[in-house]
């Protein structure tokens, strides 16, 4: 049992995947869906502060180097884009606009790209955590849901 909550919250610890592929995990294995919730959103949050603080300032490190490079610099234009973009839309209501963007699970949104968008916009941490948790959140609920009735529909047609 253990192995699968381990294996749970690693898949919600990693970009791209996030919260979104960790809690139908979770599910799909048989964990309980509150559980599964609380440990996802412990893995997705994880990394946020280091991201926050961190990952800007070593993505224009890396931005030149030879192997890591094209990679580094398709992070931080996809950071820089959706910072942008995020705070073209939003103006005033950037951190409303932040948990909706980190809250509605859609490809390369999430936490992780929510947090490097604050972070390149120089936003406010305390605001900014608390925009992308309670995005994270929102995420986890409606992936909760999705991930219950996906498992239902499926134990009921069997």
């Amino acid at each position: 049992m253990l192995k699968k909550y381990i294996i749970t919250f690693l898949i919600s610890m990693v970009p791209l995947i996030e919260l979104r592929g960790g809690v139908p995990a979770g599910v799909s294995m048989g964990l309980p869906w509150h559980m599964t919730l609380i440990i996802c959103m412990i893995g997705n949050m994880l990394p946020v502060p280091v991201i926050f603080f961190f990952a800007r300032k070593v993505l224009e490190w890396g931005c030149d180097k030879k192997y890591i490079g094209k990679f580094f610099t398709w992070c931080l234009e996809k950071g820089k884009h959706g910072g942008e973009k995020l705070q073209s839309k939003a103006g005033r209501g950037i951190y409303i606009a932040l948990l909706l963007f980190v809250g509605i699970p859609l490809p390369g949104t999430g936490a992780w790209t929510g947090t490097l968008a604050a972070s390149m916009l120089d936003l406010d941490f305390k605001k900014s955590i608390t925009a992308v948790m309670s995005g994270v959140l929102l995420a986890g609920a409606i992936m909760t849901t999705i991930s219950l009735l996906a498992k239902a529909g499926i134990l009921s047609m069997m």
